[in-house]
């Protein structure tokens, strides 16, 4: 299916989406995230490598101060903002590309747009602070809504999710509802389907794989695949294949965005993945039926038959010349009677 194309408006911007995939680069100043954890909680180590994540290809920063792995608990608006605000204020003006913010906060949201943050990304699409999209709406951002199911704390706990992608599809199109009623314009807003916030490990599988029936919501699709806990192999290349191999079924079934922690390599297996999808769309569009062997307006090509024989003996078959030479001698030949050749 082609992957429609959007305008995202930002504070002062406007990114295209659907051309090509784009890169969100992820930068955790945390001491607790399960692939990054404690790298970066120091401004100057978290600016240089916000400035390799750039240079590898990133089109948008994603910054995170509060974990949201499994089983993690919740940190205050103090503590976030004292892993936060440092490394904003050093990363203001640094950057060629924009800079999210990944909180549910809107106390928090609120004083990461004050150092001029394009986008925030809410982990809970709203459902832990709904004032968070006012505050949004008021500065002119973009807004990311991820669905989550409960609390990371709860995670491990839940149920399977029924009617993944139909209950996925409905509670973002209720959360994007409700920003658009605080005022926020509809063409500032992303989704994504959350891939390990809230569901088992089997159906993340299965929300790629239907990622498509979010494309009815008639908005931009990221998804976050890199380095789930779904996709944890024995070793870290096994699970950074994993990511490869999730990232490219994410963009061939509708992803406009990826979320990826090693953009250098994943920039790689986008541009492979957008090619194909490329030829795909093109394949559609044109005709999935140009090809000789199938074009409407030629006669189709039946395969060849073998003629079918006269019988050999009885009926009204052509008498040759008499046989000369002495008559033939010896019994009459033997054996079931003679059967015209058919194919």
């Amino acid at each position: 299916m082609p992957r429609k194309r959007f305008e995202w408006k930002l504070r002062d911007k406007v990114l295209q989406l659907g051309d090509r995939t784009l890169l969100v680069g992820v930068l955790n100043v945390t001491p607790d995230s399960f692939s990054d954890g404690g790298q970066f909680l120091d401004p100057d180590r978290a600016y240089a490598h916000a400035i390799a994540l750039e240079d590898a290809g990133a089109d948008v920063l994603d910054i995170g101060a509060e974990s949201t792995r499994p089983g993690s608990a919740r940190i205050s608006e103090a503590e976030e903002l004292r892993r936060l605000i440092p490394v904003l204020k050093r990363l203001k003006g640094k950057l060629g590309i924009p800079i999210s913010v990944d909180t549910y906060k809107a106390a928090v949201a609120e004083k990461a747009l004050e150092v001029e943050v394009d986008i925030i990304n809410d982990p809970s699409g709203l459902t832990f602070d709904p004032e968070l999209a006012r505050v949004v709406s008021n500065a002119n951002a973009g807004l990311i809504l991820n669905h989550m199911r409960g609390t990371p704390d709860t995670w491990l706990k839940l149920p399977p999710l029924k009617n993944v992608i139909q209950t996925i599809g409905q509670e973002l199109d209720a959360a994007v509802h409700r920003a658009v009623g605080t005022g926020l314009d509809r063409k500032r807003i992303v989704i994504d389907p959350g891939l390990g916030f809230g569901k088992r490990k089997e159906q993340n599988a299965e929300i790629v794989a239907f990622l498509e029936g979010l494309m009815r919501l008639e908005l931009p699709i990221l998804v976050g695949a890199s380095r789930k806990h779904f996709l944890a192999k024995e070793s870290t290349d096994q699970t950074e294949f994993a990511t490869a191999a999730a990232v490219t079924a994410s963009i061939l079934h509708g992803a406009h965005m990826v979320r990826v922690h090693d953009v250098a390599a994943m920039k790689v297996v986008a541009e492979i993945a957008d090619d194909i999808l490329r030829a795909a769309i093109a394949h559609v569009v044109q005709d999935p039926l140009d090809n000789p062997v199938f074009r409407a307006d030629r006669p189709p090509i039946e395969p060849a038959r073998r003629p079918v024989r006269p019988p050999r003996s009885g009926g009204d078959r052509p008498q040759g010349p008499p046989r000369s030479g002495p008559p033939r001698s010896g019994p009459p030949r033997s054996g079931p009677p003679s059967r015209p050749y058919q194919k």
